[in-house]
């Protein structure tokens, strides 16, 4: 992994939370440099810890013991300085706005070695490796519907579920809230993100039978990885 120093002077003094969650996105930008240089701009006023290019590149940014500029407005299981608490990454991608498409192979390689050693330093649990659609769901699409969330956690990045016994519509929106979604967003923009995350196949908000077994599978999953880290 070729890791390049390009500080970012867009940070500050974490709140004195422990380092819990892992946030991804992807930076929307046309290039990877027009991303970097915005990372680095004071006016900009925002920033990351990490990014990678496409190539596989990682450019550190920001150290991890300071507060990265990259959640904005968020939200999570009552969380919402999420910046305080998290490490942020960027993979360059240009986005929807620009034409999104597939990660390549080198970048999540890359993503794969860098997220791992994090989640070793700071204990993150698997539950709380989220996207920035995740905490903040009622204003952001990313990473979004290509990213392979599956293949992640198949290599210990993050939970991927097995479906779960329907649990009914009644409780889609206790369910999401429980892993940790806002409650104060629009439910259709929260099944979105969960759909983005989880059921990248079709993301219209709408809470149907695969999305709900999914769901339950998801919270199932999440317990019993809290059980087997208790």
């Amino acid at each position: 992994m070729n890791i390049v120093e390009r500080l970012s002077p867009n940070q500050d003094a974490r709140d004195g939370s422990d380092v819990d969650m892992l946030v991804l996105h992807y930076t929307g930008m046309i290039s990877g440099e027009a991303a970097l240089a915005r990372l680095c701009d004071p006016a900009a006023k925002v920033s990351a810890h990490y990014t990678i290019d496409e190539d596989g590149t990682v450019y550190a940014m920001v150290p991890e013991a300071r507060r990265a500029w990259h959640a904005g407005l968020s939200f999570w299981a009552g969380a919402r300085d999420i910046n305080a608490r998290s490490i942020g990454i960027e993979l360059v991608n240009p986005g929807h706005e620009f034409g999104y498409r597939p990660f390549p192979a080198p970048q999540i390689q890359a993503l794969a070695i860098l997220s791992r050693q994090i989640l070793d330093r700071h204990s993150i649990p698997a539950w709380r490796v989220l996207g920035h659609s995740d905490v903040a769901p009622a204003r952001k699409d990313d990473p979004g519907e290509l990213f392979p969330w599956e293949g992640l956690a198949a290599a210990g990045i993050g939970l991927w579920p097995r479906p779960g016994d329907d649990p009914g519509e009644a409780m889609v929106a206790p369910l999401l809230a429980r892993y940790g979604y806002d409650p104060e967003v629009p439910l259709e923009k929260v099944v979105a993100a969960f759909q983005r995350h989880f059921r990248p196949s079709r993301v219209d908000g709408i809470a149907d039978g695969e999305t709900r077994t999914m769901l339950a599978g998801l919270i199932a999953s999440c317990d019993a990885a809290k059980s087997a880290r208790a």
